[in-house]
């Protein structure tokens, strides 16, 4: 432990030393250098995440060839977020990104693939613990990532299920805390490819369903999705495993789009799995209905997995319609 601290504090104190050095620069500074520094940069202990660590993000992303906005993030999956900090960098040297907040400067400063974050003024340092909680501060040791960064412990869940069926399990993850959320689905169990896939979705999830849909000895998860507002549209994000090794997303077509059903169609979806097929329910308008006052019939859709050209698709078997009462 004391040598890691040893090392932490070495590497602020070479990174604070460059900051100051270049502070008098002023911003007429070559494009390429804001470019040199976008990403993100972590603490050490983003390594050991599935340990249960806590650990924090700086991610700077370019606005133009002198601005970047600034985050900073921490895992909120375990507890409440340690550090949270947001704000628009202005390049004032090669290094160095400025950025202000109630009057007093803070300067992260950049050398090699690490990240140091300090104050203009020494006396204003306490400001950085005004960001975190626990007494934690933004003042760390951050590295460049090379990798693409994994935000799941970055995110609130509001929905998580998780399904198996035939030795393949899914882990169903959504924030659902507004009307746009991330969907996470991690696969465990297939025999190449587990990755996690990730998916930004317009509404939040209602529920989610497994199945050997085509009876081909291995299963398929479809997650109902709600859009937001009075319509409540719809939607069906699916994933079918191919032989036990990966597998892949299924397509579901838009019912607005779709001639054969969408006459009177205005949300209000319903989906449910009935033994092997897929179940479809809404209200039919007719001219003049008010939102949520439908007059007509309810159309009940059936699908099948079936085999399309790039893809497994969800195919209309058959069309009913019955009346409201």
């Amino acid at each position: 432990m004391k040598i890691r601290i040893s090392f932490i504090f070495i590497c602020l104190l070479t990174l604070l030393s460059s900051c100051k050095n270049d502070k008098s620069l002023k911003s007429n500074v070559p494009q390429l250098q804001i470019d040199n520094y976008i990403g993100n940069y972590v603490t050490n202990d983003y390594f050991n995440r599935s340990e249960g660590y806590d650990w924090v993000v700086v991610s700077i992303s370019k606005i133009n060839d002198n601005e970047a906005e600034i985050k900073v993030r921490s895992r909120v999956d375990k507890k409440k977020a340690t550090c949270t900090f947001d704000g628009i960098g202005s390049l004032i040297s090669k290094d160095t990104l400025k950025t202000v907040f109630e009057n007093k400067a803070i300067l992260f400063c950049f050398k090699n693939e690490n990240l140091a974050i300090i104050t203009d003024n020494q006396e204003d340092e306490n400001l950085l613990y005004y960001f975190c909680s626990g007494g934690a501060s933004l003042t760390n040791n951050y590295t460049k990532l090379n990798e693409p960064l994994d935000t799941e412990q970055l995110l609130l869940f509001d929905y998580t299920k998780t399904l198996s069926l035939q030795n393949i399990t899914f882990e169903i993850k959504s924030t659902n805390s507004g009307s746009l959320n991330t969907l996470f689905i991690q696969p465990k169990g297939l025999e190449i490819v587990n990755e996690k896939v990730i998916h930004e979705i317009d509404g939040t999830v209602t529920n989610v369903e497994i199945e050997d849909m085509n009876s081909d000895g291995w299963p398929e998860i479809l997650v109902y999705i709600t859009s937001a507002g009075s319509g409540s549209y719809g939607n069906i994000i699916g994933y079918s495993v191919n032989n036990g090794k990966s597998m892949s997303q299924i397509y579901f077509p838009q019912t607005s789009d779709n001639d054969e059903i969408n006459k009177g169609y205005m949300g209000h979806d319903e989906f449910t799995l009935v033994e092997r097929y897929l179940a479809q329910r809404f209200p039919i308008y007719e001219t003049g209905d008010k939102t949520a006052q439908p007059s007509g019939k309810i159309r009940q859709v059936i699908y099948e997995l079936t085999d399309g050209e790039n893809s497994r698709i969800l195919k209309i078997k058959n069309v009913s319609e019955y009346n409201l009462k």
